[in-house]
């Protein structure tokens, strides 16, 4: 790997103590997901004593948003307009993060459980204005328990967490999560796939979902479902379409206008206005398995791979998917990318982060590259795809950009297309993700 010596103006900061409440014990790894919680999941929908809201709490006069990374020994908090450590919790293993859906906490893929973690920071509305709050971060004794903790997919108001192990399918409101130190989680609707698999489910506008198929040998494609009967058993919905025509179905977004994609090894599926449409791809096998979706925008941006026996194949050429024409356009990087690689900006600009270091700005409905913006050292991607390598993720304006190999972050601001600050850790940063507050 080719690396470069920390600029002088990269500012140090010292990471914080961790606070005792939050420390848990030494967890292993279990098949994908990551590591087992420290508390049993099923006692964390019963009583505690933790204080809420967090200590410490104090009004603040804007939005205080948050990053937050995930490391070998646990979860570091930081402010997202200046960089600094504001906080996090110990916790061993790989552990993968997902914004729960209230701008405040995130879930924490465990193994055998999605655990809540507080970022310390939120709104109350009242009326015409809102009150914003900001406290320190901290993992919570609440936890989703779970078979193969997989995806978690907000959308349409509602926060869907999938289990591989079972197929289990759990939908809740996430403004819930506010009450989970008081009165525990909140209450789920629970759908159980006919068969296990590694797949997800999103929910939809009138409490429809959507569902992939599969099982132990295989994924097929996905089928939605009416919303469960008034008094009956979530598990009563019916089926109202589906579509079989998407081997090793994976991953999923949403465009403008309601459509749902999930990528194909063959193509893309796009559920929109009652329909699945297949759109292929150019190649026998063409896999887009990994997207990003905007709703400002109907075309979704995904990777695109044509070797299927490689151990890990390292495509050079992006998909554009156009939701509303059903087209496909390929779009040749002259660089590699991973699946951590793709964002979106904040006018619906496809967003990819280069091997070559540089992060690309994409039209996506021409797929013209409008502007390279050169952010960390040129990279090669790891063939365990557990591995810390340079991970995007944006937030408002700004796209933020991790560098393990020199243990920084970057801040890119999307307006001028430049690095507006860079801040060095104390920890090498693997997954990133973040809340509004």
């Amino acid at each position: 790997m080719i690396t470069h010596p920390i600029p002088s103006s990269v500012r140090t900061y010292r990471a914080l103590a961790l606070p005792a409440v939050v420390a848990v014990s030494a967890l292993l790894l279990t098949g994908c997901g990551g590591a087992a919680p420290a508390a049993a999941p099923g006692s964390a929908r019963g009583a505690s004593s933790e204080p809420a809201p967090p200590e410490g709490a104090k009004e603040a006069q804007a939005r205080t948003p948050r990053l937050v990374l995930t490391h070998d020994a646990g979860i570091t908090v930081l402010d997202a307009k200046t960089l600094k450590p504001v906080g996090g919790a110990e916790l061993e293993g790989f552990n993968r993060l997902n914004p729960a859906g209230d701008g405040r906490h995130l879930l924490v893929s465990t193994g055998d459980a999605f655990r809540v973690f507080d970022a310390g920071v939120w709104t109350e509305a009242h009326g015409d204005h809102g009150h914003h709050y900001a406290g320190e971060p901290r993992l919570l004794d609440r936890a989703f328990a779970a078979s193969k903790a997989g995806h978690v997919v907000r959308h349409a108001g509602r926060t869907v967490l999938f289990n591989d192990g079972t197929g289990k399918v759990e939908s809740f409101d996430p403004a819930g999560l506010a009450d989970a130190v008081k009165t525990g989680l909140p209450a789920t609707e629970v759908y159980t796939t006919p068969d296990a698999h590694h797949g997800v489910a999103v929910g939809l506008p009138g409490g429809k979902l959507l569902v992939t198929l599969g099982n132990d040998k295989g994924r097929s494609g996905i089928a939605v479902l009416d919303a469960a009967p008034e008094g009956g058993s979530s598990q009563d919905r019916k089926e109202i379409v589906r579509n079989e025509d998407c081997p090793g179905v994976h991953g999923e977004a949403v465009a403008a206008h309601e459509a749902v994609v999930v990528g194909c090894e063959n193509g893309m599926l796009i559920y929109k206005d009652g329909k699945i449409t297949k759109v292929a791809s150019p190649d026998a096998y063409g896999r887009m398995g990994n997207q990003a979706g905007s709703e400002k925008s109907p075309v979704i941006l995904g990777d695109y791979k044509v070797d299927k026996a490689a151990t890990l194949e390292r495509p050079k050429r992006i998909s554009l998917v156009n939701t509303e024409t059903g087209t496909l356009q390929l779009v040749d990087l002259g660089a590699s990318y991973s699946f951590r690689s793709l964002g979106r900006g904040p006018a619906g600009e496809a967003l990819v982060l280069g091997t070559d270091g540089a992060l690309r700005v994409i039209d996506p409905l021409s797929g013209a590259v409008t502007s390279t913006i050169p952010v960390v050292a040129a990279w090669e991607e790891s063939e365990t795809w557990q591995d810390p390598r340079p991970t995007l993720f944006v937030q408002g304006t700004t796209a933020f950009v991790t560098e393990p190999a020199q243990r920084t972050i970057h801040a890119v601001d999307l307006k001028t297309g430049k690095v507006t600050k860079s801040a060095q850790l104390d920890v090498v940063p693997n997954e990133l993700s973040g809340v509004e507050g």
